[in-house]
């Protein structure tokens, strides 16, 4: 999912990112907000990548995994907290995101 998910967006294809979550999928992003459903998904997708932003994959945490459920999550390279996604295998066998948090930052100290 973090390949996919950067190839599409350093393609600038907001649609394929989309279509790596759920229909009804929630992210918890922009910051202290919720954009849910694939299509508003997208729209915020369009709205980020038209600054071109470039993104590089990030070394996968082991992936926790219950029946067609599965935790990942990555470390950010900058260490200042986690991205985590809950992912669902679909029918084809596939997975896509059905809930996402792009950050959880660390408290200060």
């Amino acid at each position: 999912m973090t390949r996919l998910f950067v190839e599409r967006s350093n393609a600038g294809d907001a649609a394929g990112v989309a279509a790596l979550y759920e229909e009804n999928a929630v992210v918890a992003y922009p910051p202290g907000r919720t954009t849910v459903g694939r299509e508003a998904i997208r729209a915020l997708w369009e709205r980020v990548l038209a600054a071109r932003p470039r993104f590089r994959p990030e070394e996968p945490l082991p992936t926790l995994l219950s029946g067609d459920l599965a935790l990942t999550s990555t470390p950010p390279r900058d260490g200042a907290g986690a991205r985590a996604q809950v992912v669902r295998r679909q029918p084809d066998g596939s997975w896509l995101r059905a809930l996402d948090q792009p950050e959880f930052l660390r408290p200060a100290v």
